[in-house]
């Protein structure tokens, strides 16, 4: 029996910053997880990673943002065996605008939305499974404040292969390691990463 829909207990609480425009210029670190937290891009043999099809589609979905929308500039990045790490630049709006129209832009979400749909599509095309999900219903951000943030975060998703053992999405550290419940807890992992 399902329970009906009650707004004052089934609700979602926001992870975003209140009040934050987040379509304004400026560096995100993000990560988005497969649903259920599958280990379905690929695997990691040796510190690295190597992609199944669906990471293949993950990667070239990740990379078709930065093709689809002028504004947009992708930094390090990673594909995992079942998450993305990457950093979006959002670019000031003067890159790609043409003389005639203003450059309607994206918030970070809708284009963190473009990329699961695109990508979604493409693996469901593979798989012969239409609407099915792929990722996780949100994701985690952070708005990356100064240079030495910059430096840390790169320096962890760069590392992020390397480091599968001890990764909090590793299906093998559930027990010991919750699945993140904010991007704090990837921010305090990385904690060693301190330039």
């Amino acid at each position: 029996m399902r329970t009906k829909y009650n707004p004052e207990i089934h609700h979602r609480r926001s992870i975003r910053l209140a009040g934050y425009d987040y379509a304004q210029p400026g560096a995100y670190f993000v990560t988005l997880c497969v649903q259920d937290r599958l280990c379905l891009l690929g695997e990691i043999a040796h510190k690295a990673m190597t992609f199944s099809d669906w990471g293949r589609i993950a990667a070239q979905s990740w990379t078709w943002l930065r093709d689809q929308y002028p504004y947009v500039s992708l930094d390090v990045w990673v594909v995992m065996p079942n998450h993305l790490h990457g950093i979006i630049v959002l670019l000031d709006d003067a890159v790609g605008a043409c003389h005639d129209a203003p450059l309607r832009r994206k918030p970070l979400g809708q284009l963190v939305g473009a990329f699961k749909t695109t990508c979604t599509k493409k693996i469901n095309q593979l798989q012969g499974t239409p609407g099915a999900k792929f990722w996780q219903r949100n994701y985690y951000e952070h708005i990356v404040r100064d240079e030495r943030d910059m430096a840390r975060i790169r320096q962890y998703i760069i590392d992020n292969p390397r480091r599968w053992e001890e990764d909090r999405d590793n299906p093998a550290n559930i027990r010991q390691l919750p699945p993140p419940a904010t991007v704090d807890d990837y921010l305090s992992d990385m904690a060693r990463y301190e330039p």
